[in-house]
């Protein structure tokens, strides 16, 4: 689709059939993404050991240091190019690709040499100890070596999305996706008699995402016709811009890191190594039914920039509503069937019932604000592509940093809840931040309907 036809779409065509012809290939690209960590889980679980899943649990959230600079580059870029869509602004279209690539490069080689040179001590702030630990080091280790090929994919296909092509970003994530799905088994089976089950499945992984970075980089220099590689270098218009837009989205990823790690210090300190096991494998599933929730709002960034830039304002604000309805009812396709089947959702992780039964209550607990973070997400999103990066990182650290680690402290304190009330914090925190995000929509409506008068 051309850059022209593409803009017509996004200002154009009706907000329920739009919001279906961008969200399917978003949100089915984003479970695409998903895959790679969930079913390294899946079949670490149930071909190595509960020990190796373990594992791979407690390196999970260290992996996200690499999603979170993909996600500050490709979301600032994404931001950057919708609005310049709207404007028809040419020039800053074909500064950024060459711009995105050199931010990558710098940043991925950085993560690499400290990441695997550091992966002890790193890990070790989590909590893990033992068999669990020596694991996790092998897997996080060989992980951080594939971090250029991870972060160059996954910024270049958010620039896609940005430029509205969502099917050919779905349809490239797929590749990588399908190839790391059908590799996990076979690299398992294979190393699993020389004792390398859980190195396998890191292998795996950084070869999938190998060919889909090739893929990529391909794609952006021989077949893409409005967003190419022109001159490989930083910006320095669109520098402090993509990271302005973009720290809101690193913040929530990163910040998950540190979220994670104290919830599973203090999961250990309350309930011991089994239920840091089971908080390590609910923290999997909540990251994966996240997703869908996140594509949708990755569907929603190029049509609120684009319009935005356009100066369509009633417009910008009728899509918010109706992506915030889509949200809310996808989320449903994980709420329901976590809600009342708990157990059968932890067993894909955990082989033995007696540690699965102890999680189940706890499970739905921590599970319960899940319907709520579609509407955040898209507010949030919604001031990422308007380019407002203080209020958007404002939200991103209350919910990951502000509220959540006292929340996280106090909460097992309160009427001797223990570790039930390590389980119920996070849910808590979602619902306050819920009620922010629609105090912010409403005033940035209102902001918006200002602009409308003034531009008569």
């Amino acid at each position: 689709m051309k850059t022209s036809d593409s803009r017509t779409k996004l200002l154009t065509e009706n907000p329920i059939p739009l919001m279906i012809s961008l969200c399917v290939p978003a949100v089915i690209g984003m479970l695409v993404v998903g895959l790679y960590s969930f079913m390294d889980g899946v079949f670490v679980g149930q071909m190595v050991s509960t020990a190796a899943v373990g594992a791979v649990s407690v390196s999970y959230p260290f992996t996200l240091i690499n999603n979170g600079l993909a996600i500050m580059v490709g979301v600032g870029s994404a931001s950057v190019l919708s609005r310049a869509i709207g404007k028809k602004d040419q020039n800053t279209v074909d500064k950024i690709m060459g711009n995105l690539i050199m931010m990558i490069a710098v940043c991925s080689l950085v993560i690499t040499v400290i990441g695997t040179v550091f992966t002890r001590p790193i890990l070790l702030l989590s909590g893990a100890s033992g068999e669990k630990l020596e694991l996790a080091v092998k897997y996080l280790r060989i992980v951080y070596v594939g971090s250029m090929f991870v972060n160059f994919s996954q910024s270049a296909n958010m620039v896609m999305r940005g430029e509205g092509l969502l099917k050919r970003a779905m349809i490239i994530m797929g590749i990588g996706a399908v190839l790391n799905i059908i590799l996990d088994p076979i690299m398992i089976q294979f190393l699993s008699p020389y004792e390398m089950g859980i190195e396998a499945a890191a292998y795996a992984t950084v070869i999938s995402q190998f060919v889909q970075a090739a893929i990529t980089l391909w794609y952006f220099m021989k077949k893409s016709r409005n967003v190419r590689i022109h001159k490989v270098r930083l910006d320095r218009e669109l520098f402090p811009e993509i990271v302005g837009v973009g720290i809101s989205a690193m913040l929530m990823q990163v910040t998950t890191l540190l979220q994670q790690t104290v919830l599973y210090n203090v999961a250990a300190n309350y309930g011991g190594d089994t239920w840091q096991t089971l908080l390590g494998v609910a923290l999997r599933i909540q990251s994966f039914a996240f997703i869908p929730v996140w594509g949708i709002s990755q569907g929603f960034q190029p049509v609120a920039g684009t319009n935005y830039g356009a100066k369509q304002y009633d417009r910008v604000r009728t899509l918010c509503k109706v992506f915030m309805i889509g949200a809310t009812l996808v989320s449903l396709l994980f709420y329901i069937p976590i809600e009342l089947a708990p157990k059968a959702v932890l067993s894909l992780f955990i082989t033995d019932p007696s540690i699965v039964e102890q999680g189940v209550v706890n499970f739905r607990i921590f599970f319960s604000s899940y319907i709520l973070q579609g509407s955040m997400i898209v507010v949030i999103t919604l001031l990422q592509a308007l380019g407002r990066a203080k209020q958007a990182g404002t939200m991103s650290l209350l919910r990951q940093i502000i509220l959540f680690i006292p929340c996280v402290m106090l909460l097992p304190k309160v009427a001797g809840m223990g570790i039930r009330g390590v389980w119920a914090a996070p849910a808590l925190v979602d619902a306050i931040i819920f009620i922010i995000c629609m105090g912010i929509a409403v005033a940035e409506f209102r902001r918006m309907s200002m602009l409308k008068k003034e531009a008569v």
